[in-house]
């Protein structure tokens, strides 16, 4: 690996996976809202923001990503619904990450390994749901699951060694679950760090997949 583009660079996880990168002697280009503008809010932006962005890179994070954006938790059941937030949460995790892998075959080289992956989420699993809620990041987390599998296809037709998947990191102690419970966090070097190790173990074979921090597969 020596080239790296990592888009929501200044997150928890985003900035775990620049530092870690860095030490290991990769160059990295790391994009953030608040440094870069890259604001998946804000479409029109981001676009422009990403059409200046030249590669190639080995490697493509899209670290970017909202528990909720109009209201302080997930919604636990239908009545707490809105049309407001899940189309602000369709903007930031499915429409924003979507956008970047519309750069994904110019940015990857054609002939050599790469790997373009985002972070989605486990409760974005259609599959793997028994406790229903969080209705707004549930569905746009799948609906990002799908712009990658369907992404994978495409940009497999012409780079042969190119790898995209969705990766879920696992519960990160982030200002992002900073109001969530749950028996065990990982820190966002952990967590990116175990997920880089997940993807050097991915081959060409694997694009199109879903898999957690642990390397396991997670169900669509």
């Amino acid at each position: 690996m020596k080239r790296a583009l990592i888009l929501g660079a200044s997150g928890g996880i985003g900035a775990a996976f620049h530092d870690t990168l860095t030490a290991k002697g990769v160059e990295v280009v790391g994009l953030s809202r608040r440094r870069d503008g890259l604001d998946f809010a804000v479409s029109a932006q981001a676009e422009e923001v990403l059409a200046r962005v030249e590669g190639p890179f080995d490697v493509v994070l899209v670290a970017t990503g909202a528990l909720t954006c109009t209201i302080e938790q997930p919604e636990k059941s239908l009545a707490a619904l809105t049309a407001e937030e899940m189309a602000a949460q369709f903007a930031v995790n499915a429409i924003g990450p979507a956008l970047a892998l519309k750069h994904a075959k110019r940015w990857l080289p054609r002939k050599e390994r790469s790997v373009f992956a985002v972070l989605s989420a486990r409760v974005g699993s259609i599959g793997d749901n028994g406790l229903g809620g969080w209705y707004s990041y549930r569905t746009a987390k799948a609906a990002l699951n799908q712009v990658v599998k369907t992404a994978a296809i495409e940009v497999a037709r012409s780079h042969k060694q190119a790898v995209c998947v969705a990766l879920h990191p696992g519960t990160v102690a982030t200002e992002f679950t900073a109001d969530f419970n749950a028996p065990r966090k990982l820190t966002p070097h952990d967590s990116a760090t175990r997920l880089l190790a997940v993807l050097d173990g991915l081959s060409p074979e694997d694009t199109g997949s879903f898999h957690d921090w642990k390397g396991a597969r997670v169900p669509w």
